[in-house]
């Protein structure tokens, strides 16, 4: 992004002078002028059309049509995805397509694949129905087989009774009337067949009661597996059913109550030879029908193939094509009709490319009219661009998050570069755990390429984001961690051995009464000897806690120092002289002096009690420091602090508001006016004391204003400083985390001859390591220190209350979905 051949080299420091443009394109040239705008991606289109609704547009019909072929792609999508295809990823080819024989194509596939669909559900339909009613044939003929069987042998029964008993003459007689009584008057029941589903079958079998009275006999069959339901297309474990009836009434209510229930019937014959007759030709039929399925399932597969390897680039060229034409629905149609008249924004850099782009648009539409590049002088503030690239995009959306910085105001960025990291770091100070991170993240980067073009997670595609600034925290990680000297909690000599020693062989390592200095002192980082002593706790709580104090007065007098320069680039003098000194003088009264006492306290090996020589500068400035003097004249240099810490606090309050209403009276007088185009700067980023010049100007609420900004700035440089003592806290629990799971896990788990018991123990050792300190840990630092640069650090300078550039490119189509 940032190509040096076309403009300026990338300074993330101020961003990118912008300027509005009037383009006059005629409408013969107009598509290939948005198109090779939209290729250049540096240019941001206003909306002069804005008073108007979709439907009143020039290109309504057109975006329409696009929107029902990316309507048919999305039908498309649909289908791949339900078959289990994904759109092939190859890069798009450069040849280009008539956007016409596009429409047609993808008509005839969508017509095509309707039919295909429509064909293969009948199929599926059918071939669900015959496999429901073969297991309807099967069972109801295993329920008419097994009834007549015990129908013939009750019979025989009977017979062998009557024959061979001496019963009553009533019975025998009814018995002989009933063996000879006419067929032709005996009462013939009907039945229907069919499958329910399991869940309904008990309800039904019920409702079936109730409803005939008792007058149907009903017989269920369960089936092992489940079926396809011709229907609904699931699978429904189902019973089959037969149910015996006398009379029409009682088959109608037997009809709908099929009907209600969801129960599929089928017909079936008590003659045998009818059965397997009909089975076969059932199985025959199904077996005919599978081939089918099986050809059109082939046939769809195939052609969802053939859209798959297309898809991306018609998608894309939809997507493009529908964005030239809202594009062009955003310009205004000349008076003339023969022109369109565009506006927007673009980086000063940019104007030869940009006119280039006309150029090239004009020659290849053989347009007789050549399209007009004018430069508009306007008030209104412009866009916010800054050129990044791959590594310092990341560190860009940190800063953005919090807000889009003011057009050309300094960028806290350019140091969160450096400053984000190293703050994380100071909290994660280990070595071993920084590989871990920077391992992590080389795998990232060395992919990136196949990565960046694959579907990832929401966590994952995070980490991918930022796998830069992952790498930044890592290294810098493994520089505190050498620091420090903590290999997971492990100290190593790795610049030499210590500089103490035992005195005699008595001494132990748990306490350092015993040990002298016997050698130079250690050359880098914390000297391994005082890991593990009775002392290590105190002392490294006191040298990280001054650390983060002298870190967070450095990066605040940064933050000041910046407002500086903003002021400086904007020509405001009053926010120099009556904000930014003040503010330096306030800040470092206090909290500049206690960093100056903690470096000569340092560097002067001095006992003084630094907490009771900061509470008595207040209490008892004019006592005398006894012990606690750390250099001649300390006494009189706190008192002259003291009070220019307390003139400052009405130096801030007080001059600023006065001085503006006395800068827009002299405004509205005709004393203090230029020409629009005298000045240096553009008009857009005129000073905000002499920008509004039709704006009544209210003193209170300016004094209100400047007395909230007062206040918050003094509590402030108390609350900001205490907050940098988080560096220190988390180094801290980082520190102990991982020294109690190497002592309480590893080393137990070491302590014991079974090797399970090992193994168990370096496995619960790694899974805590990395979830908790190579996962959580890593979370809350990385939070902690995005508070540190939002908070402490950008509301000293950043306003952050300007807009992104969001300009016209194809590049940034693949990014949004429909």
């Amino acid at each position: 992004m940032g190509d040096g051949s076309y403009g300026p080299n990338m300074d993330l420091l101020r961003s990118e002078p912008m300027q509005l443009v009037q383009l006059i394109i005629p409408i013969e040239s107009a598509y290939r002028t948005i198109s090779y705008l939209g290729d250049l991606g540096l240019f941001q289109f206003n909306d002069l059309n804005a008073e108007k609704s979709p439907f009143q547009r020039t290109y309504a019909a057109q975006i329409k049509r696009c929107a029902e072929m990316a309507r048919k792609l999305r039908f498309f999508k649909e289908q791949m995805t339900k078959a289990g295809l994904s759109p092939s990823t190859k890069s798009l080819r450069s040849g280009d397509v008539d956007l016409d024989h596009l429409e047609v194509t993808l008509g005839e596939l969508e017509s095509e694949l309707i039919e295909i669909n429509s064909n293969n559900e009948m199929l599926q339909h059918t071939y669900n129905e015959l496999s429901e009613y073969k297991l309807v044939l099967k069972k109801a003929g295993e329920l008419f087989h097994s009834a007549q069987s015990s129908a013939v042998a009750t019979k025989h029964s009977e017979l062998e009774a009557y024959n061979n008993s001496e019963a009553s003459v009533d019975s025998s007689l009814l018995l002989e009337q009933e063996m000879t009584m006419d067929p032709s008057k005996q009462v013939k029941l009907g039945y229907i067949s069919g499958l329910v589903a399991r869940e309904k079958s008990m309800a039904f079998e019920r409702i079936l009661f109730r409803a005939t009275r008792g007058n149907v006999f009903l017989k269920q069959s369960v089936l092992e597996n489940a079926v396809v339901d011709p229907v609904s297309g699931d699978k429904v474990e189902k019973n089959v059913f037969v149910v015996f009836y006398s009379g029409e009434r009682a088959k109608n209510k037997i009809l709908k109550l099929c009907e209600g229930f969801g129960a599929n019937r089928y017909p079936f014959t008590e003659d045998l030879n009818k059965q397997f007759q009909m089975i076969s030709q059932v199985s025959g039929r199904l077996a005919e029908l599978k081939t089918t399925l099986d050809v059109g399932l082939a046939h769809r597969s195939n052609l969802l193939q053939t859209i798959g390897f297309e898809f991306e680039q018609w998608n894309f060229l939809v997507k493009k094509e529908k964005s030239i034409y809202h594009t062009l629905n955003m310009l205004n149609m000349d008076v003339t009709k023969k022109c369109l008249v565009a506006e927007g924004w673009c980086p000063v850099f940019a104007k030869d490319q940009i006119q280039n782009g006309l150029r090239r648009a004009t020659l290849d539409s053989n347009s007789q009219i050549g399209a007009i590049f004018h430069v508009l002088q306007t008030k209104e503030l412009p866009p916010t661009y800054f050129r990044t690239n791959k590594f310092t995009s990341a560190f860009q959306e940190i800063v953005d998050a919090y807000g889009v910085a003011k057009y050309q105001e300094a960028n806290p960025s350019v140091y969160t570069i450096v400053t984000f990291p190293f703050l994380f770091a100071v909290m994660f100070g280990d070595w071993g755990h920084g590989i871990c991170l920077l391992l992590a993240t080389l795998y990232f980067i060395i992919r990136e390429k196949k990565l960046s073009s694959q579907k990832l997670g929401d966590i994952m595609e995070m980490a991918f984001g930022g796998r830069y600034v992952i790498m930044m925290m890592a290294i810098f990680s493994i520089y505190t961690g050498l620091i420090y000297n903590e290999f997971f909690s492990v100290p190593f000599e790795l610049f030499g051995p210590s500089a103490y020693g035992c005195r005699d062989q008595s001494c132990g390592d748990a306490s350092t009464a015993g040990l002298v200095k016997v050698r130079a002192t250690y050359p880098f980082g914390l000297d391994p000897k005082w890991h593990g002593t009775r002392s290590e706790l105190p002392f490294l709580n006191s040298m990280k806690m001054k650390m983060s104090i002298l870190f967070g007065v450095a990066q605040m007098n940064l933050g000041i120092i910046m407002s500086y320069f903003n002021a400086k680039f904007f020509a405001d003098n009053i926010n120099i002289w009556y904000q930014f000194v003040p503010q330096m003088i306030f800040l470092n009264s206090l909290f500049g002096y206690l960093s100056l006492l903690i470096i000569v306290k340092w560097c002067t090996g001095s006992q003084a009690d630094l907490y009771h020589v900061m509470i008595y500068m207040f209490l008892s400035p004019t006592d005398d420091l006894d012990d606690n003097q750390l250099f001649i004249g300390q006494k009189f240099f706190q008192i002259l602090l003291l009070l220019s810490a307390l003139a400052a606090v009405p130096w801030m309050l007080f001059p600023k508001p006065f001085l503006l209403k006395k800068q827009h009276e002299e405004r509205f007088q005709g004393r203090s006016y230029a020409r629009l185009d005298s000045s240096d700067y553009p008009p857009e980023i005129e000073p905000h004391s002499v920008s509004h010049n039709h704006e009544e100007f209210e003193f209170s609420e300016v004094f209100v204003h400047q007395l909230i900004h007062t206040i918050e700035f003094v509590l402030g440089a108390v609350s900001n400083t205490a907050s940098y003592l988080r560096l220190w806290a988390l180094s801290l629990a980082h520190s102990e985390l991982s020294s109690v799971f190497y002592d309480k896990l590893l080393l137990l788990a070491w302590g014991y001859n079974s090797i399970i018991v090992r193994g168990v123990g370096l496995i619960v050792f790694i899974c805590v390591t990395v979830g908790v300190l190579l996962v959580m840990e890593t979370l809350s630092a990385f939070l902690h220190a995005l508070r540190l640069h939002w908070v402490e650090f950008q509301n000293k300078f950043y306003l952050g209350d300007g807009y992104k550039f969001y300009p016209f490119s194809f590049a940034l189509l693949g990014e949004d979905d429909e």
